[in-house]
C-alpha cells in the first residue's frame, strides 16, 4: 500500500506594476488584478478574504515595478491586512475598525496618486 504525502499547494505569481499601469484602462484587467491581490492577501493573513475561513495553501509572490510604486503597494496591502484583521476581531461598527478603514483609504489614495493604478478593492 502506497502512502501519499499531501502538502500545501504553493501558488506562484508575479505582480508587475508597470504592466498594470499600461493596462489599467482595460476593464477586463480589473478582475484579474483583484484576483491576484486576493491571493496575496490570503497568503499574508492566512484566511479566505471574503468568507474569513482559514486557507490551506500558500502563495509566493513577486512584485515588480519602480521602488516607490512597490513601496506604495506594500503599504496599501498592509493596510488592507490590518483592516480585515480589525474587522474580524472587533466587528464593522467598532471605532478601531473605522480608524483602520480610514488609514486604508488614505493608503489607497496615495497608491493611486503615486502609481496611476486604480486599487481594485473597495
Amino acid at each position: 500500500m502506497k502512502k501519499k504525502l499531501e502538502e500545501d499547494k504553493v501558488v506562484e505569481f508575479v505582480l508587475d506594476l508597470e504592466e498594470w499601469k499600461h493596462n489599467s484602462l482595460d476593464e477586463n484587467m480589473l478582475p484579474m488584478m483583484a484576483a491576484q491581490l486576493k491571493l496575496m492577501l490570503q497568503s499574508v493573513i492566512g484566511f479566505e478574504v471574503h468568507n474569513l475561513i482559514p486557507t490551506t495553501g500558500s502563495a509566493f509572490s513577486k512584485i515588480k515595478g519602480k521602488k516607490s510604486d512597490v513601496e506604495a503597494f506594500a503599504k496599501t496591502l498592509g493596510r488592507e491586512k490590518r483592516y480585515i484583521e480589525s474587522w474580524k476581531r472587533h466587528g464593522l461598527d467598532d471605532p478601531r475598525t473605522y480608524k483602520s478603514k480610514n488609514l486604508l483609504n488614505k493608503a489607497i489614495d496615495g497608491f493611486q496618486k503615486k502609481t496611476g493604478i486604480k486599487w481594485p478593492f473597495k
